[in-house]
Protein backbone atom coordinates (compact mmCIF):
# COMPACT_ATOMS: atom_id res chain seq x y z
CA UNK A 1 0.00 0.00 0.00
CA UNK A 2 1.65 3.09 -1.00
CA UNK A 3 1.68 6.15 1.09
CA UNK A 4 -1.10 8.17 -0.17
CA UNK A 5 -3.77 4.74 -0.17
CA UNK A 6 -2.83 5.09 3.39
CA UNK A 7 -3.66 8.58 4.00
CA UNK A 8 -6.66 8.34 2.19
CA UNK A 9 -8.23 5.09 3.89
CA UNK A 10 -7.35 7.24 7.22
CA UNK A 11 -9.22 10.00 5.67
CA UNK A 12 -12.55 7.99 4.92
CA UNK A 13 -11.85 5.81 8.55
CA UNK A 14 -12.00 9.51 10.07
CA UNK A 15 -15.16 10.89 8.76
CA UNK A 16 -16.96 7.47 9.66
CA UNK A 17 -16.04 7.58 13.33
CA UNK A 18 -17.21 11.00 13.31
CA UNK A 19 -20.89 10.23 11.25
CA UNK A 20 -20.57 7.90 14.23
CA UNK A 21 -19.93 10.35 17.11
CA UNK A 22 -22.88 12.74 15.87
CA UNK A 23 -25.29 10.06 15.31
CA UNK A 24 -24.90 9.05 18.83
CA UNK A 25 -25.18 12.20 20.91
CA UNK A 26 -26.74 15.02 18.31
CA UNK A 27 -28.26 15.26 15.18
CA UNK A 28 -25.34 17.57 14.23
CA UNK A 29 -27.45 19.70 12.08
CA UNK A 30 -29.10 22.95 12.43
CA UNK A 31 -31.20 23.35 9.16
CA UNK A 32 -33.88 21.08 8.00
CA UNK A 33 -32.64 17.87 5.75
CA UNK A 34 -34.15 17.69 1.86
CA UNK A 35 -35.56 14.56 2.74
CA UNK A 36 -38.42 13.74 4.70
CA UNK A 37 -37.43 12.28 7.80
CA UNK A 38 -39.82 9.08 10.02
CA UNK A 39 -42.20 10.78 12.22
CA UNK A 40 -41.63 9.82 15.78
CA UNK A 41 -44.19 7.45 17.58
CA UNK A 42 -43.84 10.24 20.62
CA UNK A 43 -45.20 13.79 19.71
CA UNK A 44 -42.63 16.38 20.22
CA UNK A 45 -43.90 19.08 22.72
CA UNK A 46 -44.68 22.31 21.30
CA UNK A 47 -42.04 24.85 19.70
CA UNK A 48 -41.94 28.14 20.84
CA UNK A 49 -42.88 30.13 18.23
CA UNK A 50 -40.95 33.52 19.35
CA UNK A 51 -37.20 32.83 20.01
CA UNK A 52 -37.15 35.76 22.70
CA UNK A 53 -39.40 34.23 24.31
CA UNK A 54 -37.48 31.46 25.54
CA UNK A 55 -35.19 34.45 27.27
CA UNK A 56 -36.26 33.67 31.25
CA UNK A 57 -38.59 36.59 32.46
CA UNK A 58 -40.00 34.76 35.59
CA UNK A 59 -38.82 33.94 39.06
CA UNK A 60 -38.00 30.47 37.65
CA UNK A 61 -34.87 28.91 36.13
CA UNK A 62 -35.49 27.33 33.00
CA UNK A 63 -33.96 24.69 30.72
CA UNK A 64 -34.14 25.77 26.84
CA UNK A 65 -34.28 22.46 24.57
CA UNK A 66 -33.20 23.84 20.62
CA UNK A 67 -33.87 20.91 18.78
CA UNK A 68 -36.34 20.26 15.38
CA UNK A 69 -39.52 17.72 15.83
CA UNK A 70 -37.58 15.68 13.08
CA UNK A 71 -34.41 14.69 14.65
CA UNK A 72 -33.77 11.37 15.52
CA UNK A 73 -32.04 12.58 19.12
CA UNK A 74 -34.42 15.48 19.40
CA UNK A 75 -37.15 13.16 19.23
CA UNK A 76 -35.75 11.09 22.11
CA UNK A 77 -36.34 14.51 23.99
CA UNK A 78 -39.52 14.72 23.06
CA UNK A 79 -40.73 12.60 25.99
CA UNK A 80 -38.28 13.51 28.42
CA UNK A 81 -39.09 17.30 27.70
CA UNK A 82 -42.86 16.39 28.04
CA UNK A 83 -42.79 14.41 31.85
CA UNK A 84 -40.34 17.71 32.52
CA UNK A 85 -43.06 20.47 31.81
CA UNK A 86 -45.80 18.41 33.29
CA UNK A 87 -43.96 17.41 36.74
CA UNK A 88 -41.50 19.52 37.40
CA UNK A 89 -42.69 22.78 36.49
CA UNK A 90 -42.94 24.41 40.17
CA UNK A 91 -39.20 23.80 40.01
CA UNK A 92 -38.36 25.13 36.51
CA UNK A 93 -39.33 26.08 32.83
CA UNK A 94 -38.82 23.29 30.45
CA UNK A 95 -39.28 25.13 26.52
CA UNK A 96 -38.41 23.45 23.38
CA UNK A 97 -37.62 25.55 20.25
CA UNK A 98 -37.60 24.06 16.76
CA UNK A 99 -34.75 25.14 14.97
CA UNK A 100 -35.77 24.30 11.70
CA UNK A 101 -39.37 25.97 12.20
CA UNK A 102 -37.71 29.10 13.83
CA UNK A 103 -33.95 29.26 12.51
CA UNK A 104 -33.17 32.63 14.12
CA UNK A 105 -33.45 30.98 17.51
CA UNK A 106 -30.58 28.61 16.54
CA UNK A 107 -28.82 31.50 15.54
CA UNK A 108 -29.33 34.02 18.36
CA UNK A 109 -28.61 31.06 20.55
CA UNK A 110 -25.37 30.04 18.92
CA UNK A 111 -26.69 26.53 18.50
CA UNK A 112 -23.77 24.32 16.28
CA UNK A 113 -25.67 21.23 16.71
CA UNK A 114 -29.18 19.49 17.87
CA UNK A 115 -30.49 18.69 20.37
CA UNK A 116 -29.06 21.82 22.12
CA UNK A 117 -30.17 21.86 26.38
CA UNK A 118 -29.36 25.47 27.65
CA UNK A 119 -29.90 25.70 31.85
CA UNK A 120 -30.57 29.30 32.89
CA UNK A 121 -30.90 30.77 35.99
CA UNK A 122 -34.05 32.78 37.45
CA UNK A 123 -32.70 35.76 36.11
CA UNK A 124 -31.60 34.77 33.01
CA UNK A 125 -27.84 33.80 33.00
CA UNK A 126 -26.75 30.45 30.89
CA UNK A 127 -25.06 28.10 33.81
CA UNK A 128 -24.76 25.34 31.40
CA UNK A 129 -24.85 24.34 28.08
CA UNK A 130 -24.91 20.73 27.02
CA UNK A 131 -25.18 19.31 23.20
CA UNK A 132 -26.98 16.04 22.18
CA UNK A 133 -29.35 13.70 23.45
CA UNK A 134 -29.05 13.84 27.44
CA UNK A 135 -31.76 11.71 30.27
CA UNK A 136 -34.16 12.80 32.69
CA UNK A 137 -31.85 11.50 35.12
CA UNK A 138 -28.75 13.92 34.05
CA UNK A 139 -31.08 16.81 33.98
CA UNK A 140 -31.98 16.43 36.87
CA UNK A 141 -28.37 15.50 38.61
CA UNK A 142 -27.75 18.83 36.46
CA UNK A 143 -30.10 21.23 38.34
CA UNK A 144 -29.11 19.53 41.62
CA UNK A 145 -25.66 20.20 40.97
CA UNK A 146 -26.57 24.18 40.13
CA UNK A 147 -28.18 24.13 42.92
CA UNK A 148 -31.46 23.58 42.22
CA UNK A 149 -32.56 20.19 43.58
CA UNK A 150 -35.80 19.07 42.17
CA UNK A 151 -37.76 16.57 43.83
CA UNK A 152 -39.95 13.59 41.99
CA UNK A 153 -43.30 13.96 41.75
CA UNK A 154 -45.70 12.13 43.84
Amino acid sequence: MNCSTHSMMLVITGLTISAAVLASTGCGKTEPSKTAAPQAAAPAPPAQPNPHAAVPTTAKPRIVDLGAKKCIPCKMMAPILEDLMKNYADHFETVFIDVWENPAAGKQYGIKTIPTQIFFDAQGKELFRHEGFISKEDILEKWAELGLPATSPQ
